[in-house]
C-alpha cells in the first residue's frame, strides 16, 4: 500500500524531528518541515503532502491557524492541529479552518496514528461527498426537466437552468427566497390559486403530482402549463430535510394535442362528407329512376293505359317525390344543425292531442299495414314544446316502427305526463326485427345503420335528427331493443310550463 505523504509543520526543530521520527516509525512518508508559516504554505505548494501536521503557534507574521486556512482553501490539503493550546479562544479559531483533527501535546505515537487516519478518512469522505455533488449538480443542469430544492421550510435551495427558463427566476434571484414566491401555480378552469405543491409534501410527508390544467405564474406574470412532481427529502426515516419539484413546460404538448385533435377532426369530417355524398347520391337515385321508369312508360303506352295502369304509375311517381322530398328534408335539417342554427321555439300545446292528430296524419300519408295504438295516462298533458320538431321525433320514430315491422304488426306509443317531476315520458315501442346489442351504441350517429338493417332502405340520418330536437329541448332519449323481439324507444322531455296559460 502506497505510504501517506505528510507534511510538519513546527517552529521547534527538536519537537519537528520527533515528530517526523514518529510518523516515519508508524510507517509515514515526511516529506518536509516547516518552521514558519509562509514556509509551509510554500512547501505545500511544491511538494502536495496529503496531509499537514501544523503547530497552531508559529513564529513570524503568520500563525499556524492563518497557514492552515490557506492551504486547506487554494489547496484541499486535511490539516491537523498538534500544539500545546487546548484554550476555547484558540480552539474557536482553529474550527474556522474546519480542521481534520486536534490533538493536544503531548501525545503517543497512538494517539498520532489514530488521528491521522481519522483525517484522512474524514478528508476522503468529503471528498467523494463533494464530487457526488458536483455530479448531481451537474446532472441536474444539465436536465431538461425543471428542477427547483428547497429546505425544511421551503427556502429555495436549489434551482436548474430549465427551472430558470420556466419560471423567469435567475438562481440568484431565487435562492434564499420562499417556494411560493418563486413556485405560484394556478387552476386553467376556475381562475384559483392553488396549494403549493412543496407545501403539502412538508405537512403530509407524500410525494404530490399535480392535478390536470394547472399552470405555473411566471415572474413577469405570464402563464404556462406544466406538469408536476414534488417529493420529500428524508435526512431519515420520518424526518424531512427538504423537497424537490421537478416539473416541465406542457404547452408543446398541449399544442400537439390539440393539433391531432383538429387532424383527427378533420378526417372524420373529410370521411362523413364522402359518406354523405355516397349516400345521398344512391339515396337520390332510387326515387329518380322510379320516376324516369313511370314516366317513360306512360308516354310508351299512352292512351292504351287503363285507368288502373295509370293510377299505379302515378302513384309510384307520387311515392319517389315523396322520398327525395323527404331526403331534402333531412339534408337541410342536418346541414342547419351543424352550422349551430337549430333553434327551439316553445309555444304552448296539449301533448295528448299532439299525439293523436300527428298519429292521424302519419297514418293517411303512411298506408303500412301496421296498427298504431296510442295510450295516454295523464289526466293534464299541457306543456310547453317546439310543435315542429316534436313533429320531426316522432315522425321518424314510427316511421322506423313501420319499416322494420312485421305486416299487420301493432306499434304502441304511450304517453305520461308526470306532473311531480314536471317531464313528459314518450315510448314508441315495436314488434319488428330489433336492434344488435353491438349496434346500439352507434344508432345515433350519422348515416350509421344497424347490421340487420342494411338491405332496408334508408339514410342513417333519422335518429340523429331525432337525437338533435330532443337535446334542443334539453331532453333525453333511450333505447332497449332485442333481435327478434322489437325495439322500444324512451323521449323524456321537460314540460316547461308556462303559469296562467293553460289550465286544461
Amino acid at each position: 500500500m502506497e505510504q501517506v505523504k505528510i507534511l510538519v509543520v513546527e517552529d521547534e526543530v527538536i519537537v519537528a524531528r520527533t515528530i517526523a521520527n514518529q510518523l516515519n516509525q508508524l510507517g509515514y512518508t515526511v516529506i518536509g518541515t516547516a518552521s514558519s508559516g509562509k514556509v509551509a504554505i510554500a512547501k505545500a505548494f511544491e511538494s502536495k503532502p496529503e496531509l499537514v501536521l501544523m503547530d497552531v503557534i508559529l513564529k513570524g507574521e503568520m500563525d499556524g491557524i492563518t497557514a492552515a486556512s490557506q492551504i486547506r482553501e487554494q489547496l484541499d490539503i486535511p490539516v491537523i492541529f498538534l500544539t500545546a493550546y487546548g484554550d476555547d479562544n484558540t480552539v474557536q479559531r482553529a474550527k474556522v479552518t474546519q480542521p481534520f483533527g486536534y490533538v493536544i501535546k503531548p501525545f503517543t505515537s497512538k494517539d498520532l496514528r489514530i488521528a491521522i487516519e481519522i483525517g484522512l478518512l474524514k478528508h476522503n469522505l468529503e471528498r467523494d461527498l463533494r464530487e457526488n455533488r458536483d455530479r448531481l449538480a451537474t446532472l441536474l443542469n444539465s436536465m431538461s426537466d425543471a428542477v427547483i430544492a428547497t429546505n425544511e421550510q421551503g427556502i429555495v435551495t436549489f434551482i436548474n437552468p430549465a427551472a430558470e427558463l420556466i419560471t423567469g427566476w435567475k438562481q440568484a434571484d431565487a435562492l434564499g427566497k420562499d417556494i411560493s414566491k418563486i413556485f405560484r401555480l394556478i387552476d386553467e378552469v376556475t381562475e384559483t390559486s392553488l396549494e403549493n405543491p412543496v407545501t403539502k409534501v412538508l405537512r403530509d410527508g407524500q410525494v404530490v403530482y399535480l392535478d390536470e390544467f394547472t399552470s405555473l405564474i411566471t415572474k413577469n406574470g405570464s402563464r404556462i402549463p406544466i406538469g408536476d412532481s414534488a417529493s420529500p427529502i428524508m435526512r431519515q426515516p420520518g424526518q424531512i430535510n427538504g423537497v424537490v419539484v421537478v416539473f416541465w413546460n406542457l404547452s408543446e404538448r398541449q399544442q400537439a394535442q390539440l393539433l391531432e385533435q383538429a387532424l383527427h377532426k378533420e378526417r372524420e369530417l373529410n370521411q362523413l362528407k364522402s359518406l354523405f355524398i355516397s349516400t345521398v347520391s344512391h339515396e337520390f337515385r332510387n326515387p329518380l329512376s322510379v320516376i324516369q321508369s313511370s314516366v317513360e312508360l306512360l308516354e310508351m303506352q299512352g292512351e292504351n293505359l287503363t285507368a288502373a295502369k295509370k293510377h299505379t304509375y302515378l302513384k309510384r311517381i307520387k311515392g319517389a317525390i315523396q322520398s327525395m322530398k323527404k331526403l331534402m328534408e333531412d339534408v337541410l335539417f342536418m346541414g342547419k344543425s351543424e352550422a349551430g342554427k337549430l333553434e327551439c321555439h316553445p309555444s304552448s300545446l296539449y301533448l295528448e292531442e299532439f299525439c293523436r292528430e300527428l298519429i292521424a296524419e302519419f297514418t293517411t300519408i303512411h298506408h303500412s299495414g301496421s296498427e298504431i295504438i296510442f295510450n295516454c295516462h295523464s289526466d293534464r298533458t299541457d306543456a310547453c314544446m317546439d310543435e315542429q320538431l316534436l313533429h320531426y321525433i316522432f315522425t321518424n320514430l314510427l316511421t322506423n316502427a313501420v319499416k322494420y315491422s312485421p305486416e299487420g304488426g301493432n306499434i304502441f306509443f304511450d304517453l305520461t305526463c308526470n306532473l311531480m317531476e314536471k317531464v313528459a315520458i314518450f315510448h314508441i315501442q315495436d314488434q319488428g326485427i330489433g336492434i344488435p346489442e353491438a349496434d346500439q351504441a352507434r344508432l345515433f350517429e350519422s348515416f350509421y345503420r344497424a347490421s340487420n338493417a342494411q338491405s332496408i332502405p334508408g339514410t342513417g340520418l333519422g335518429l340523429v335528427i331525432v337525437k338533435k330536437c330532443v337535446e334542443a329541448h334539453k331532453g333525453q332519449i333511450s333505447i332497449n331493443s332485442q333481435v327478434g323481439i322489437g325495439t322500444t324507444f324512451t323521449i323524456i322531455l321537460p314540460l316547461n310550463y308556462i303559469p296562467n296559460v293553460m289550465n286544461k
